[in-house]
Parts: structure tokens; sequence; C-alpha cells
């Protein structure tokens, strides 16, 4: 059993040497990592192909269209400027708070649909009139901004990561996933905003920023604060009321249309439609544009979050959580088990979604063990994956080049702020973890 535990470490250094010094394409590096995994573990080809087919297909029947439909979304509220009025629209609500602050909240807010590297550019050029509006150094609101987005991003359905860690894990209960992702993820947010004031407070003000007399958000041609919440906020409140529908006394045929609305995949579905709502100036071509551009970002992660379900049934049939349980594996240090394993992936190869997914493949047979397989200890896996993949952003992951050359920064600084931003949330992520994981076991 102990060659069994070498061989997932070889596969995992596989993935890990294929996709950052080759620059293998992660699907293939998770495919060849998993055959290689197989045949060195005695599975026979015919044996290898069904498993490997039916773990693939497992992921995308249960992951595929929620990830397609999230990154409609974000397409679409891009398209429609959305994101730009969830922006406008805290700032004025906020407007005494220390701007990092509310940067940060925005970056909160609109991570969710939208990817981090998207989303920061989209709002960079904001940042950038705020700064020289308000003589406030533009690292700390970078810093702000790039804390902000990554946080949910990587704990907050629908975002890929997230969606992905609940299928490998074979979580039911998106919504809970919802509300504890995004607790914790608040929480790191006001911890980067924290970062980021300091780095604000300690900065001089550069007058030669940059900024175009074009990008000044003009109030009247952005679609209405709630109006661009709504696609975010309508899925969410649905799920939450699937949740409870089961407290309830009804005939078993509107609970059965009621179940079917308030599912996961219909609920962000109907978000999507709402998304499309927004656009205003050619529709048709605005709608048929976000459909494809959704469609483009969503086909790489559903098929390499399917390729790293392949690798996690693969894993499933060696059989090992008898040995874990043999090693006596604590609750406390089972909880940080995922978090080394995501950290040791993002900081070798640099993409968070990525890590996510091996790691969630990797952890999921071992979850008995660890007596982490009941839905909340999911939950609590999936934010110990995350805040690891957060750790740490550098020069292999393609948000930190964003972050620098979008916040005119220069990488030396880039790693003296950014870099620094991600392994504080990180690690104060995993402390958080622990503590309420440990609060949970106790009540």
């Amino acid at each position: 059993m102990a060659f069994s535990i070498l061989t997932i470490l070889i596969a995992v250094l596989l993935i890990i040497i294929g996709t950052s010094y080759f620059k293998i394409h992660p699907f293939l590096a998770l495919l060849f990592a998993t055959l290689i995994l197989a045949f060195f573990n005695g599975f026979n080809p015919s044996q290898i192909i069904t498993i490997i087919t039916s773990g693939f297909g497992k992921i995308i029947q249960n992951i595929g269209l929620l990830i397609l439909f999230g990154t409609i979304i974000g397409a679409s509220m891009e398209k429609s400027n959305a994101t730009k009025s969830i922006a406008s629209g805290i700032i004025k609500s906020l407007n005494k708070l220390p701007l990092p602050f509310a940067v940060s909240f925005i970056g909160y807010l609109v991570s969710i649909p939208v990817f981090c590297d998207a989303a920061f550019v989209i709002l960079s050029q904001l940042n950038k009139t705020l700064s020289k509006k308000t003589k406030t150094p533009l690292i700390g609101l970078t810093v702000a901004l790039s804390t902000g987005l990554f946080a949910p991003h990587v704990l907050v359905p629908p975002t890929p990561g997230p969606l992905a860690a609940a299928a490998n894990l074979k979580l039911d209960n998106i919504f809970l996933l919802i509300i504890v992702g995004a607790f914790i993820a608040f929480i790191l947010v006001l911890a980067g905003a924290l970062y980021a004031n300091y780095l604000a407070t300690k900065s001089k003000y550069e007058e030669s920023i940059e900024i175009k007399d074009d990008i000044k958000i003009k109030q009247e041609k952005l679609p209405r604060f709630f109006q661009s919440i709504l696609p975010i906020l309508i899925p969410i409140l649905l799920m939450c009321f699937g949740s409870l529908i089961y407290n309830f006394n009804i005939p078993n045929e509107l609970r059965d249309v009621f179940s079917f609305i308030t599912s996961p995949t219909i609920a962000i579905f109907i978000g999507m439609l709402l998304s499309f709502y927004l656009i205003k100036e050619s529709f048709v071509k605005s709608v048929y544009s976000s459909i494809s551009l959704g469609i483009k970002q969503a086909a790489p992660i559903i098929l390499i979050t399917a390729m790293g379900g392949a690798l996690g049934a693969v894993i499933e049939q060696m059989h090992i959580e008898n040995y874990i349980n043999n090693l006596t594996i604590s609750s406390s240090l089972g909880i940080i088990f995922p978090f080394l394993i995501a950290a040791f992936l993002k900081t070798a190869q640099g993409s968070s979604t990525i890590s996510i997914i091996t790691t969630s493949s990797i952890i999921f047979p071992l979850l008995p063990a660890m007596g982490l397989d009941t839905e909340m200890g999911k939950v609590w896996v999936i934010m110990s994956i995350g805040v690891g993949s957060m750790t740490i952003s550098h020069a292999n992951d393609s948000y930190f080049w964003v972050v620098s050359q979008m916040g005119n920064i220069d990488v030396k600084k880039a790693y003296k702020t950014h870099t620094i931003g991600t392994l504080i949330q990180g690690v104060f992520g995993l402390f958080l973890v622990i503590i309420f994981y440990n609060i949970w076991r106790i009540i």
C-alpha cells in the first residue's frame, strides 16, 4: 500500500512538472498522470478505460452545465457593464470607508460570477481613476482589488474551482458551500483590505498614472445597481429556498416544481437569463457573443475538471483509505492535509483552479479515513483546499502578470505586495478554517 501512496505522489509531481516546466496543457498532464497511475497499480487495460470514462462522464454530468451557465453570466455582465455598475454602486454606498476597503468589497462581489483575471482587467481602469481623484497611491488600490477578487474566486460558487471541488467530493448541498465560502471569503477580503490599506498609507502617490478620458464611468450608461446584481442574487436565493423546501408541508406536485426551479443547475440558468436582460444594445448579437465567450471560457475548465474526476476515480479504486486509517491521522491534521497539497500544487504550477481540481480528486477517497465524509465535512475540505490554492500567486500564475501589468507595478514590487497579500490570505485562511472547523466539531 505504501507503493500506491508513492505512485500518487509521482502522479502529482508529473502534473506539476508537465504543466509548469514543459508547458503541457493541464488536460493532457492529468490524462497522462491518470494512465501512469492506473498502469503502475496493476489495473488491466479494459478496466482502466472503464474507470477513466466513468469518472470523466460523472463530472460532466454533475457540473458541466453549472460551469457553462456561470461563465456565460460573467460574460454577459461584462458586455452590459453590470460589473462597473456594481463597482460604482458600492463606492457610492461605502464612501465613508477607507478607499482600499471599498475597492476590496467591489472585488468580493464582482469575482463571484466573473473570473478574477477578467474582472481585474475590467476594473483596473476604475482603480486608476479613483487613485487620481483621491490622490491615493495606486499600489494600495491594486492590492485591494487583487486580493478582493482572489478570495471569492477560490471559495464561492459559481466560480469553477469550488464547483469542481464539490463535484469531485460528491457534495450535494451547493447552497451550504456558497454560504460558508462567502463567509470565509469575506473575512479574507477584509484581511486583504487591511494589508492594502497599510500599503496605501506607507506609499507615495505618483502623479504619472495614465488614465484615458473615456475611462470615467458615466452613470447614465450603466444598468442600475439592483438590476446588475440580480443575476448573482436570484440563483443564491433560489438555492436557499431549495434547501428549506422540505421543511414545509406542501403537495408533492408543487414540491417537484419547486425542487426543479431551485436546483443549482436551473437556478444558475435563471441567473443567466437575467444577465441577458441587462444587455440593452445590439441584444441578439451581444447575447450570441456572451454565449460564445462563455463556451470558450467554460470548455477547458469542464474538460480539466472532468479529467480530474477521472484521476479521482482511479485513486478511489486503489482503496488506500484503510492504509490512511492505520496512520491514525487526527481530525485536526486531516483538515490541514488538503491545504498542504493545494498550496504545494498552486505554488508549483500556478493555477488555482487546477490546484483545486487535482487536490479534491486526490482527497475524495481519503474522506472517510479523515472523518470528513459528511456534507459539512466536505464543505470544510473545500474551504481548506480553496485557501491552499491561494498560497501563493507568483510568476508562474497568469493572475500575477495581469495584476502587475494592469496595475502598473514592476515585477519586484508585485512580489513584495500582491504575492505577499495572497500569502497572508492563504495562511490566515487556514487559521480560520481550523478554528471554525473545530467549533463545528464541538457543536
